[in-house]
Order: C-alpha cells, then sequence, then structure tokens
C-alpha cells in the first residue's frame, strides 16, 4: 500500500513539473530528494528517506538579516536548520547548502517567491536530517556527532547574486544570505571548529564549489577544511537538438542577478560570466580540498539540459528520461559520448591535485548524500566496493586517497536508479 501511494506521488509530482516546465522553466529539485525514489529502492523497500524515522529539526530565521540587505526574493528573512554535535564531533562542523534548481526570468522568480525557494514564510517549519545530516552513527559513521546545519535555499541563484529588481519587487541577495548565515553559525560557535566540511546538493552543489574558498578563509589554517558537491557538476553540453538549454538558462540567472559582479574573478578576467557560473571552469582553480560526488548519467541533466521538452518537441526522449531501461543503444551512445566522456574530460585537471577526491558512479540518480539509501545503508552504491559515505570519509581524514571513476553503464548493478513513472 505504501510503495503504491508513493509511486503514485512521485508520478502526479512530476506530471506536475513536465507541465509548468514550459512556461516557468525546469526545477526537478522542487521535488525533495527522499520524495524521488529509486527502481531498487520502492520494490525491494529498502529503508531510508521517505521510510526511515529521521530526526526532524526546526527550522530557525536569521534575526537581524533583514538589517544587512539579507533576505530572500520576497524580502523575507533567510533561515537554517541545526543540530548540535557532541562528544568528539562537539567542535565540528558540517554545512550543508539546500539546493533547489534557479530562477532565469522575472516571471519564475515571481513564482519562485511564493514557494520555499523563495520565501522563508513557505518554508517547512521541520525538515528531516538523513544521510550526511543523520545523528545516527550506524547511519552516518564519520559525521553523526559533529554539528549538522542545512542552509536554506532562498535566493534562485546558488546564494551568489547581490542586486533587486524594485520593479518585480525581487531581492536577488544570494551572496549576503550565505555571509549572514555564515555570520551567525560563526556566533553560535563555528569559529572555534577544529574541523569543518562544507557541503551542498544540485544547486547547493554548485553553490559549495562557488563559495568553498570563502569558506577556507573563514578560519584560522589551523582548521581542518574541506568542501563536498553532491550533484553539482552541471556540464556545459550540447542538448538532443545540438543547441545549449543549459547554457541559456544559466544566461538568464547570471544577467537577470547580475552576477558577474560576485563570480570568482580568477574565471571572470578570462572567460565570460555565463562560463564562469559553470563548474567546470571553476573547480581547477579552488585552492581548498574539494570531493566531487556525482551520477555519471546525472538525472536532472538528462531531463533539464540534455533532453528538454523544447529540444525534443517529438518526444523521442520521453521514456528513456523516465527510466533508463526505456533507452535506446543510440540514446545510451549518446548519453556515453556526449555527457559521461565529457565529464570525465572535465574532471581530468582537478583529479590531478592529491588533496581532491573523486566518486563518479554510472548512475541515473542525483544527490546521494541526502538520503539514506545511497549514502550508507545495506545497499548502498558501490564502487571498487567503497560506498559513498565511507569514501568521502576516507578522503576527508585522509585515511586514503580517493579517485573513484565507474566504468560505462551498464557494468554497474549497485545503482538506485531514478525511475519516474
Amino acid at each position: 500500500m505504501k510503495v503504491s501511494w508513493v509511486l503514485g506521488f512521485v508520478g502526479f509530482i512530476i506530471v506536475l513539473i513536465s507541465n509548468r516546465w514550459g512556461v516557468e522553466g525546469f526545477d526537478f529539485e522542487d521535488l525533495n530528494v527522499t520524495e524521488v525514489v529509486s527502481s531498487s529502492y520502492v520494490e525491494e523497500g529498502y529503508g531510508g528517506g521517505a521510510f526511515s524515522n529521521p530526526l526532524m529539526v526546526g527550522l530557525t530565521l536569521i534575526q537581524g538579516a533583514a538589517a544587512k540587505g539579507a533576505v530572500c526574493l520576497d524580502g523575507t528573512p533567510p533561515g537554517y536548520h541545526i543540530h548540535r554535535g557532541y562528544g568528539s564531533g562537539a567542535n565540528s562542523w558540517l554545512i550543508q547548502l539546500e539546493g533547489g534548481g534557479w530562477c532565469n526570468t522575472v516571471r519564475n522568480c515571481v513564482y519562485r517567491k511564493k514557494t520555499r525557494r523563495g520565501s522563508s514564510a513557505y518554508m517547512e517549519k521541520q525538515i528531516p536530517f538523513s544521510g550526511i545530516l543523520s545523528n545516527k552513527a550506524e547511519e552516518n559513521p564519520d559525521f553523526f556527532n559533529w554539528n549538522r546545519v542545512k542552509l536554506r535555499y532562498c535566493d534562485g541563484a546558488s546564494f551568489r547574486g547581490d542586486s533587486q529588481d524594485e520593479a518585480a519587487q525581487l531581492q536577488f541577495r544570494g551572496q549576503r544570505i550565505w555571509l549572514a548565515g555564515m555570520e551567525e553559525l560563526m556566533a553560535k560557535g563555528m569559529r572555534y571548529a577544529n574541523q569543518a566540511l562544507l557541503s551542498g546538493c544540485s544547486a547547493g552543489g554548485l553553490a559549495s564549489i562557488l563559495h568553498c574558498d570563502e569558506f577556507r578563509e573563514m578560519f584560522p589554517r589551523t582548521t581542518k577544511v574541506k568542501c563536498l558537491s553532491d550533484a553539482g557538476l552541471f556540464l556545459d553540453s550540447i542538448d538532443v537538438s545540438g543547441g545549449r538549454t543549459l547554457r541559456n538558462m544559466y544566461g538568464g540567472v547570471v544577467g537577470l542577478q547580475d552576477l558577474r559582479k560576485t563570480l570568482p574573478r580568477t574565471c571572470t578576467n578570462h572567460l565570460d560570466p555565463t562560463s564562469c557560473f559553470f563548474p567546470q571552469n571553476l573547480i581547477s582553480s579552488i585552492k581548498t580540498p574539494m570531493f566531487l560526488l556525482n551520477a555519471a548519467y546525472d538525472a536532472w541533466q538528462i531531463q533539464a539540459s540534455l533532453a528538454p521538452p523544447s529540444a525534443d518537441p517529438h518526444g523521442y526522449w520521453h521514456a528513456c528520461k523516465l527510466n533508463h531501461a526505456s533507452c535506446s543503444s543510440s540514446q545510451i551512445q549518446f548519453l556515453q559520448g556526449g555527457f559521461r566522456n565529457q565529464m570525465l574530460n572535465a574532471i581530468k585537471g582537478f583529479s590531478m591535485s592529491k588533496h581532491n577526491g573523486l566518486f563518479i558512479n554510472s548512475c541515473f540518480a542525483h544527490c546521494q548524500t541526502e538520503r539514506q539509501d545511497t549514502w550508507f545503508s545495506d545497499n548502498s552504491p558501490l564502487i571498487k566496493n567503497k560506498g559513498i559515505a565511507q569514501a568521502v570519509g576516507d578522503w576527508y581524514f585522509d585515511r586514503t586517497g580517493v579517485k573513484l571513476i565507474d566504468c560505462p553503464y551498464p557494468c554497474d548493478r549497485t545503482c538506485h536508479n531514478l525511475v519516474f513513472k
């Protein structure tokens, strides 16, 4: 009964998203990662995500943020969720930057400010902490007793904008939200951290790349500081029609929020601002140790960047996008050459640093740190018999170097592939 209800709910959400796609721009991440289910996850009933009893953590609004101009799209104050660490983790801090797509036009930013992605008035008062945010050692062996924080995302540009549109009553203040959040957490004890990890998934994974070196600079050199990007390696790819859907969308975000002022100078001094919103042009210049966790067949990018309806008006890719098992051999070939190979080329320079880590699995997935079934469970995805939580922990604590790249699809039988009904 529960399984069929979940499948029906997911299908309903996907239909809603599909219907809004052409008008508002695709926001796959309106679907919380715990609400998207994988085929093995549903059929076999593994715990985690929607099926477990995760810790529920309340929302804290940042007092005084509005006075600093650090506000959501609609002018409401930003917020975060915190669960305190203890014991050996009392002075260790994990910051998770929330994901949730972007808005690239006045129209969809106005739409967005009436949702939890643009206003704290619509944010959940409590959210589950699972996966890398779990407080249970059996679910999160390396970080369970750290101070764990989720900073909510309500600016529409990966915490990077600093401008406004007075006529549309839109505040693009992601950079100020980031700074206000960090200032608040520093005052709550993060300044005494001996270990810190900045993480994020999807648009939050891009944000963790954009803010990584800034985060490092907030701490003394004696503090161990690293960054983790989960499903944040968005590629400047050619779509199935030969166009550049994601570049066009990113161009809208960068132009609307005037990001050229806030994007890393190491990039904008030789590339255009839109190119500098793509991680492939940023990762090699980041000085702080970073871990890239990504699916080689990222479900969001396939749906929204490679084969959106605008690039596939006849729906040739529709079945393939819903279920990888329905992809033709030529479609798989496109995903291998036009996407997976591009991803591997994009990380070549990054992977040469001994301080950086990689886990690129050949799965049709998106965001694998916050879901319990993919982060750490009895059947978590593996590369060379190593799961994601172990790989991240080994890298963070310098137990061993981690540069794990999966063999091409369909060789990996451990994936929790996303299947949309």
